[in-house]
């Protein structure tokens, strides 16, 4: 009887093991893809895995289901430990039915979730799936709704993290877009709400896949994609990478790492000109001032005029927010205000303290950049940091002007510390939009109007255009030598470990969305 019994039990787990069969399995390797087994051997330590619900199987018996049903239905779920810490994850199996979500598919996903929060530890999700299994009809488009409602009460409870490794088309996409993180592979990863052939019908617009939700699409236009990577493993090793920085949950602090020891380093003061228009490139900045080879950025090719990631500063994890020079010369546009609200508001969930680095000239100017809604868009980035309760430090290395200087992160704003360089300018406007309105007459009425207002313009350099009005009053703490910088940083963060600022108690705020 018991050996009956046992391999009733064996023969369920190998159908279940199997998914939809060698072939189906091959033509997956084909596509330069691995199946859903693989994927989660990548991404968890080995031997750790155990998978939960392996046997559960679809319930429609509808056109021809039960012939295609197979245990587990087309979706691999468990935990497991990535770096040694506790994970759970869901992995769809295109080789069965196409990876297609079922009512029992998304249950599968929704037991997981549920047991991560319940565990408080991160969950990572792995699509490669058609969509919506039709059969099941509104079955289906219900379990999407309940995986939705998780996404949304997991947010802030421990990270979320999204990899497209294949088509993820219609509702699918609202999933990944509702967690903290989405990775995409470079060939295979695909995401849009409608697809070509009915965009086509409706529109008549033609458009390949590629071209409408490919990952360089998401990753450098929509910005919905946060990292991109050529394969399945990389995609994978990048997905443990990111979980290094992060901690399990909202209660805990991210995990320390022993720093390794740089034997070579540029002076600050080199990389940046006192000259505010000669450009530079502020990730040498940033590399400085990590521990070596610690930077990971974040949507490295979206609003490329502010610059996100997360890096070490003595083995403790940071979130960097930074203007980027070469790009628009550093000011912030409407994407920039979607890009860094969303990654400060990340850090203020997990404890994770944020380092500012400021060279702002403005909001950037602009029939586009109003029409677009840089107002709306912009107050993100004011909101978050309000918001956040975090240590949070901020460097100005050179300008800092008008409401950019104060969506930076400035004192009045919710900066703990405030530290200025020598050669900081820290003014309403730049000297020469200011003498045009507030030297006008003057100017104007001079024998020689260029003289003049080349006079006015030294005048209100010398005046107002350094870091000191500032430091005299309070919202720039210390003026700092360049080298001095990660000294500094470093022994404020460390000072502010301990920080604990009370929020007023509320239901929620209204973000401007």
């Amino acid at each position: 009887m018991w050996d009956e019994k046992i391999e009733e039990l064996e023969a369920r787990r190998e159908k279940a093991y199997n998914g939809g069969g060698q072939a189906r399995i091959d033509k997956q390797h084909e596509k330069g893809k691995l199946t859903a087994r693989e994927r989660l051997d990548v991404l968890f330590d080995e031997g750790t895995f155990v998978e939960i619900n392996s046997l559960m199987e679809s319930r429609c018996i509808d056109f021809g289901m039960p012939k295609k049903k197979i245990p587990g239905d087309g979706v691999v779920t468990g935990y497991g430990k990535v770096n040694g810490r506790v994970v759970f994850a869901s992995s769809q199996d295109f080789t069965v039915g196409g990876g297609a979500l079922g009512e029992y598919h998304a249950r599968k996903i929704c037991n997981a979730m549920d047991m991560a929060m319940d565990a408080r530890a991160p969950f990572v999700e792995i699509n490669d799936s058609g969509g919506a299994r039709i059969e099941e009809g509104i079955d289906s488009l219900n379990g999407y709704a309940l995986m939705f409602r998780r996404h949304t009460q997991m947010s802030g409870v421990a990270p979320q993290i999204a990899v497209i490794m294949g088509p993820c088309a219609g509702g699918a996409c609202y999933a990944p877009a509702l967690c903290d993180y989405i990775f995409m592979t470079q060939e295979n990863g695909q995401m849009y709400l409608t697809g070509p052939k009915v965009i086509k019908e409706v529109t008549g617009e033609v458009v390949t896949t590629s071209e409408l939700g490919g990952a360089e699409v998401h990753m450098n236009n929509s910005g919905v994609a946060h990292f991109v990577y050529p394969d399945d493993e990389s995609c994978l090793e990048g997905v443990k990478r990111l979980l290094s920085y992060l901690p399990e949950n909202f209660e805990e602090k991210a995990p320390y790492v022993e720093p390794v020891k740089k034997y070579y380093h540029k002076r600050l003061r080199d990389i940046v000109s006192p000259n505010p228009k000669v450009s530079y490139d502020m990730h040498e900045i940033i590399e400085e001032l990590a521990d070596k080879d610690t930077f990971m950025e974040v949507q490295s090719g979206f609003a490329k005029n502010i610059i996100v990631g997360f890096m070490r500063m003595e083995g403790h994890t940071v979130g960097v927010v930074a203007n980027q020079p070469e790009f628009m010369a550093g000011s912030l546009d409407y994407n920039a205000g979607d890009k860094g609200g969303r990654f400060i508001r990340f850090c203020d969930c997990f404890n994770i303290p944020i380092l500012t680095l400021v060279d702002v000239p403005a909001f950037l100017p602009g029939k586009s950049q109003e029409y677009n809604g840089i107002i709306r868009h912009g107050a993100k980035l004011l909101y978050a940091y309000s918001e956040a309760t975090v240590p949070m430090v901020t460097v100005i290395l050179r300008k800092a002007f008008g409401g950019a200087y104060i969506g930076m992160d400035s004192k009045g704003i919710g900066a703990d510390f405030v530290f200025a360089w020598p050669i900081a300018q820290i003014a309403v406007m730049g000297a020469e939009g200011a003498v045009n309105i507030i030297a006008k007459r003057k100017i104007e009425e001079s024998e020689d109007p260029e003289a003049a207002r080349a006079e006015a313009i030294a005048e209100y350099e010398n005046k107002f255009m350094n870091p000191y009005i500032a430091a005299s009053r309070g919202y720039v703490d210390e003026v700092i030598k360049p080298d001095e910088t990660k000294e500094r940083v470093v022994k404020a963060f460390d000072m502010l470990s301990q920080k604990n600022r009370v929020k007023i108690p509320k239901k929620h705020g209204n973000m401007p969305v």
